[in-house]
């Protein structure tokens, strides 16, 4: 570069002008080409140049940078002085950050905020607190780039101590009139919403005049965090109504949302219009649609996704793991995670589980043994409840009781209520009394309101016919108040959801689906079906029993499915109890006699019944 016509203006301009258009290596350069041709910097020079090192990290650069300013005499220069604690906070050296800071003899609020950035960038939390506070003990202007730092610090916090504290911030930020800056109201949604205090999120939220993409991101994923899906979901559809256009970490979250509740036509709408949107999809979206789509049931979709994604890490290998595995395809998901090591990609704690669920639903047990054994001894990963209980799902359904309690005795960490229901469920489909007690007991200890051990108990006491147990522990389970979660089945059709639930005749078209569940179940029995009186209530004459099971909230469902949906529609029936034997063999003989393809999850797992075969191989 030719220095003709040219002096230290010039040459600060050039760079200046190369940091301000995200451009720092060509400051870099410019700076040495000008140090090369005998130009000295001055003070306008060298913040621009810091800048630009702070941008892309290049420390020793930097350091050499600092030296030039000290023999240069710009040490003292407040601007400079800034220059430098920002470059050192943005590099990660928050001590020499600190020197500086310290050194310098006019408090400039531009370094405090640049220093506290850069202990909230490395994690040091208490750090940046304590020098928010000491700037308010030296009366420092506190500004919008100050508040939304330190609110930062807080949303990682979640203790007594720190709820006070950030409450007392929000008060000075009113005080102060911040708060109703973007930048400060953003960071105290986003804060509010990370500790799970919704309604004061929802209350700031609400205070903003104009709340922007990165607003309604923080709340909606806060709600999306929180569990509350359903809210996230409406305040999506309200985002969307004000013209605001969501970005990948809302469009990621929100499909979250989809997945959790299974609504299947409202996470296609936002697939698609992601699609439409024209934004370059993001790995947390992608690994959000095949967690989507497998909560879903399509699983064929999930792959679409997963084929189509440049880059995959070990949350989108595990989604898919899973996915499979849930789905009724544990030979897959056992492919796909040898396709997972070979990629390079280790598992994780979540991985395992998903993989020694598709052995426990396969019976796939030295398999089992091969993954749980991996885990410690290969990748280090202690085993944790879920992992004891699919193993000891696993020995139990194979009727090695003996090894199942075995490994419950050695487990490395205490059992919890998982793995004992594990051992209760081996224990009620071998007729294991005596071990069964035990389990119970322990359960009704652990988790004293729950209704499963008390319902599987005395379901054992009744199929073996004592009759007597059986009362008692129903006796039992009614004088400690212990409730059954009543079964209920949903579906979603043109993106409405739709609840059933045993014997309910509230829907608007139940004379409708009564009808058409009387026809389903004359077609069923004239194609072979005879119902299990094993899954009907005990205290009815054999004609009620009959009506009792034809009732059951997932045949109501799948009854509506063939009234409502078109032919060659796959029915989606999601249901919050595993479904029953009974259930579950009509719903063989449905999907034969009528042709459809019926997908139903219920708490454990999908079955997909087609042409009178189900996935799970009647084994669930």
């Amino acid at each position: 570069m030719m220095s003709h016509g040219k002096n230290h203006v010039t040459w600060t301009a050039m760079i200046t002008g190369y940091s301000r258009n995200q451009d720092p290596l060509g400051a870099i350069e410019c700076f040495r080409d000008m140090r090369a041709e005998g130009i000295e910097a001055n003070q306008y020079t060298f913040p621009s140049v810091l800048t630009a090192c702070g941008e892309i990290m290049a420390f020793r650069f930097a350091v050499q940078v600092h030296g030039c300013i000290v023999k240069g005499g710009f040490a003292a220069n407040v601007f400079v002085e800034s220059a430098l604690v920002d470059m050192y906070a943005r590099c990660g050296c928050l001590n020499d950050a600190r020197i500086v800071l310290e050194s310098m003899v006019v408090d400039d609020v531009v370094s405090w905020n640049s220093m506290i950035v850069g202990c909230v960038r490395q994690g040091f939390t208490c750090d940046a607190l304590h020098l928010f506070k000491k700037m308010h003990t030296k009366n420092m202007k506190i500004d919008d780039y100050t508040y939304p730092s330190v609110l930062n610090c807080f949303a990682s916090l979640n203790d007594a101590n720190s709820s006070k504290s950030s409450k007392s911030v929000h008060c000075m930020a009113v005080k102060t009139g911040f708060e109703r800056h973007v930048l400060v109201s953003n960071a105290l949604v986003d804060m509010y919403a990370k500790r799970s205090d919704l309604s004061c999120a929802f209350a700031v939220f609400g205070n903003m005049k104009e709340p922007d993409v990165v607003s309604w991101t923080s709340l909606i994923t806060g709600y999306t965090h929180n569990g509350a899906h359903e809210q996230a979901l409406t305040l999506f559809c309200k985002m969307r109504i004000s013209e605001i256009k969501p970005d990948q970490i809302v469009t990621a979250s929100i499909l979250s949302s989809c997945a959790e509740l299974t609504v299947l036509d409202f996470g296609q709408q936002v697939h698609s219009d992601f699609i439409k949107s024209g934004l370059r999809s993001s790995l947390s979206v992608d690994n959000s649609l095949v967690t989507m789509y497998t909560n879903c049931g399509c699983i064929e979709d999930a792959n679409k996704v997963f084929a189509s994604m440049d880059v995959k890490n070990v949350i989108t290998w595990t989604a898919l793991i899973m996915g499979y595995a849930k789905n009724g395809k544990s030979n897959e998901s056992l492919m796909f995670y040898n396709e997972m090591i070979e990629s390079g990609i280790k598992p994780d704690f979540i991985t395992f589980i998903g993989l020694l669920f598709a052995c426990s639903h396969a019976g796939l047990v030295d398999q089992a043994r091969e993954y749980f054994d991996s885990m410690a001894n290969v990748y280090h990963i202690k085993p944790g409840q879920d992992h004891y209980a699919c193993m000891i799902d696993l020995l139990g359904r194979s009727g090695r009781i003996d090894e199942a309690v075995e490994l419950l005795n050695n487990m490395m960490v205490e059992p919890d209520a998982t793995v004992w229901k594990a051992l209760l469920s081996a224990c009620r489909v071998h007729g294991k009394i005596e071990l069964a007690e035990k389990a119970a007991n322990t359960l009704f200890e652990l988790e004293p309101q729950d209704a499963v051990p008390y319902i599987m108990l005395s379901n054992l006491y009744s199929s073996t016919g004592q009759w007597e147990d059986a009362a008692r522990i129903r006796r039992l389970m009614k004088s400690r108040g212990v409730s059954k979660e009543p079964g209920y089945s949903w579906m979603e059709i043109n993106s409405k959801v739709y609840s059933f639930m045993s014997e309910d005749r509230s829907h608007e078209k139940s004379d409708l689906i009564y009808s058409k569940i009387d026809e389903v179940m004359m077609l069923i029995r004239e194609a072979g079906y005879v119902a299990d009186m094993n899954f009907a209530l005990h205290n009815i004459d054999e004609e009620g029993k009959e009506l009792g099971l034809a009732y059951h909230s997932e045949k109501l469902a799948v009854a509506f499915g063939l009234l409502e949906l078109p032919s060659g529609m796959p029915i989606r029936i999601y249901k919050n109890l595993r479904v029953c034997g009974d259930c579950h063999t009509a719903m063989k003989f449905i999907s034969s006699v009528y042709g459809r393809v019926i997908v139903l999850r219920d708490s454990n797992r999908f079955h997909h019944f087609k042409h009178g075969v189900c996935s799970c191989g009647d084994y669930w």
